[in-house]
C-alpha cells in the first residue's frame, strides 16, 4: 500500500546516498586531518602539554555544537554534521594514540 504523503500532496524527493555518503566522507577525513594536526601542533607548544591540548579541542567542539544541533535537520548541512561528528571523533581518537605513544 502506498502512503498517503504529507497534507500538500506531494511526496518528498528520495535521499540522495550517494552525493551525501561522499561529502560526509570528504569532510570526514578533512575534518580528522584538522583536528589531529591542531592538537598535534598545540601539544609541541612549549609549556602546554597533551592534556592542554585535549582540553582546548573539547572546549572547541563544546562550543559549536550548540549551532550544529540547530543545523541538523537542513537537507545538505546534515552530510555535512556528520561528516564533522565523525571526523572529530576519528581526530580525537588519533590524538589519544598520539599522546599514549608519545
Amino acid at each position: 500500500m502506498q502512503p498517503d504523503g504529507n497534507r500538500h500532496g506531494y511526496y518528498p524527493e528520495p535521499t540522495p546516498w550517494a552525493a551525501g555518503l561522499a561529502v560526509a566522507i570528504v569532510v570526514g577525513i578533512l575534518t580528522t586531518v584538522g583536528v589531529y594536526a591542531f592538537g598535534v601542533a598545540l601539544a609541541e607548544v612549549p609549556h602546554v602539554g597533551w592534556l592542554l591540548a585535549v582540553v582546548v579541542n573539547v572546549v572547541a567542539v563544546g562550543g559549536v555544537t550548540p549551532t550544529a544541533w540547530r543545523w541538523r535537520g537542513l537537507m545538505v548541512t546534515r552530510w555535512v554534521l556528520g561528516g564533522v561528528a565523525g571526523g572529530v571523533l576519528l581526530g580525537w581518537l588519533l590524538l589519544l594514540i598520539a599522546a599514549i605513544l608519545a
